[in-house]
């Protein structure tokens, strides 16, 4: 529960709050597309501004060779445990753009929720963190623990400068926790504590043809079109029972134990709710496994986008010279991306058909991540959970990936807690992204109460 002078501070301060964040969604800060470079520098330098506003210190829009890296801190809680906090500013492209109710950089807030690209991936989790951190101080004038920033600008786009700037920063990243913030609640708006993270190997499928699209009453019948070629090869990576045919591909799959198995089936997953929000005749994947396990605790292979050819109005009657697909794979414990992504070309490689040249390139990956139920910091933070939501938290295995949860094991050598406010259904990745503003409001407070909890409970 917050206390009295921590809430009316809270209480005076929404509306600034709230203006503070919908500015900060007004930034395109898409990294993966290089026309927002600017945008995303522009996103990283307002977010100092307002930690040093809040009365974070050292400060630093940290150069990384890509996106800035923005690191804050306030270390003065003598004898209290220290806290990495980690988010993103950046965020995914938007399209398809004319399936967004609004402008997808011109936030709306309306019955509850904010609608905006970032609004929920990550925005929300670093808005949050830091109203937390600026209302402690400001009614207290110190934090109960000690407390390290760190929010980077490139992961949606595979957080390629990332590792090098921990490893060449880990003196001054020392913690007793790294808290990932960068997740959300589970399917009915439930609290939850994520403990499982897929992890992500990328790739992108070029086939070549002849020289340029030729004319296919011509050539039809005499050369191999590389678009059947592309969808031969994608049609050959999966079985009609939905299990990955590529050799290897789940050799390192640690599996499920009946006690891991019977807490997952024991989430409150409404499959038919969740078949109906979706819109989609029936639920599917891979066989013998249930929805909820497929959804995190086992691995995945999809195709993302698809191109080549002509798709314009009419019709065009060639045999075109290029095709082009991305694929991604979702990665569990403990499967590594690059022996995945070299499982993955060699088995195209091998099944593609005559007649064309193939070649497969990776665009990133990162590992998997599974943390225990019981460390300190997770007890502490479903301690606050339950305080402030009103409900025991439940733990779950998030399918989606936060590769940079991993590097904080590896590099730094720190336990991680995943934490994060967003909606379960929240449209992350896709049109019409919003945040719930109760959950955000809440979360403020729940983040707050994990700080003392945690600080008062070191290694409870």
């Amino acid at each position: 529960m917050t206390d009295g002078a921590l809430e009316t501070h809270l209480v005076a301060t929404a509306e600034r709050r709230l203006a503070r964040y919908l500015d900060f969604l007004r930034i395109p800060s898409i990294s993966g597309i290089p026309e927002h470079a600017g945008d995303c520098r522009r996103a990283a330098d307002q977010l100092a501004g307002d930690l040093r506003a809040a009365g974070l210190e050292h400060v630093d829009v940290s150069e990384t060779g890509g996106h800035p890296i923005v690191y804050a801190d306030w270390l003065h809680a003598a004898g209290a445990p220290t806290v990495l906090l980690y988010g993103h500013y950046d965020v995914q492209p938007v399209d398809p753009l004319d399936e967004w109710q609004a402008p997808p950089f011109e936030p709306i807030v309306r019955d509850g929720r904010v609608l905006a690209r970032g609004a929920s991936d990550d925005k929300s989790n670093i808005s949050i963190a830091l109203a937390a951190a600026e209302a402690l101080i400001a009614t207290r004038g110190a934090l109960p623990v000690n407390l390290r920033f760190v929010f980077e600008g490139e992961e949606e786009s595979s957080s390629v400068h990332l590792e090098p700037w921990l490893a060449g920063n880990a003196a001054r990243l020392a913690a007793d926790v790294a808290l990932v913030a960068d997740s959300g609640f589970f399917a009915g708006n439930l609290p939850a504590i994520t403990v499982g993270l897929r992890g992500l190997a990328a790739a992108e499928i070029h086939v070549r043809g002849p020289f340029q699209d030729v004319h296919s009453g011509v050539f039809g019948g005499a050369i191999e079109n590389p678009i059947n070629a592309l969808a031969s090869i994608i049609a050959g990576l999966k079985g009609a029972d939905g299990r990955i045919r590529i050799p290897g591909f789940y050799d390192d799959v640690v599996p499920l134990s009946d006690a891991e198995r019977v807490a997952l089936a024991a989430l409150p997953l409404d499959e038919e709710a969740l078949r109906l929000e979706l819109d989609v005749p029936a639920l599917v994947g891979e066989s013998g496994w249930t929805t909820t396990e497929r959804r995190g605790a086992r691995p995945t292979l999809d195709v993302n986008g698809i191109w080549g050819g002509f798709s314009g109005e009419g019709s065009k009657t060639i045999i075109p010279g290029r095709a082009h697909a991305k694929i991604t794979c979702r990665l569990v414990a403990d499967q590594d991306p690059d022996r995945i992504f070299a499982h993955l070309r060699d088995y195209v490689m091998q099944i593609a058909p005559p007649g064309v040249r193939v070649e497969v390139v990776s665009t990133g990956g990162g590992r998997p991540t599974l943390t225990p139920h019981d460390q300190p910091a997770t007890r502490a933070y479903a301690r606050a959970l339950e305080a402030t939501f009103g409900r025991a938290p439940l733990f779950v295995r998030e399918g989606g990936s936060v590769p940079v949860a991993a590097s904080f094991a590896s590099i730094l050598g720190l336990p991680v807690t995943v934490m994060g406010f967003m909606p379960p259904n929240g449209n992350f990745h896709a049109p019409n992204e919003w945040m719930d503003m109760a959950n955000f409001e809440t979360g403020i407070r729940a983040l707050a109460a994990f700080f003392d909890e945690f600080a008062a409970n070191p290694g409870a």
